[in-house]
C-alpha cells in the first residue's frame, strides 16, 4: 500500500508497473484505476508485487525471520 500511495499520478504508475515486467493491457488497467490504495493492495498489487520483488529489495519475511530464529533456540 505504501508503495501505491507513493506512485501518485499516473504517469509514475505507469513506469513502475512497466518495470515490474507486467504486460502491457494489465500496465495500462491498474495504473488507470480509480479504486484506492486499499483495494488495489488486497488484489492486484500482491499479484504484481510477489515475494521474488521483496526478496529483491533485501527485505526478509517474517516468516523466514521466525524460523531462523526457532532453529536457533
Amino acid at each position: 500500500m505504501c508503495l501505491w500511495k507513493q506512485w501518485k499520478r499516473v504517469r509514475t504508475r505507469y513506469r513502475e508497473l512497466r518495470a515490474l515486467g507486467l504486460p502491457e493491457w494489465v500496465v495500462h488497467e491498474y495504473a488507470n484505476t480509480r479504486k484506492g490504495p486499499w483495494r488495489m493492495v488486497h488484489g492486484p498489487m500482491n499479484r504484481a508485487l510477489g515475494n521474488t520483488c521483496w526478496q529483491s529489495h533485501v527485505l526478509m519475511s517474517l516468516t523466514e525471520r521466525y524460523l531462523s530464529l526457532r532453529k536457533a533456540y
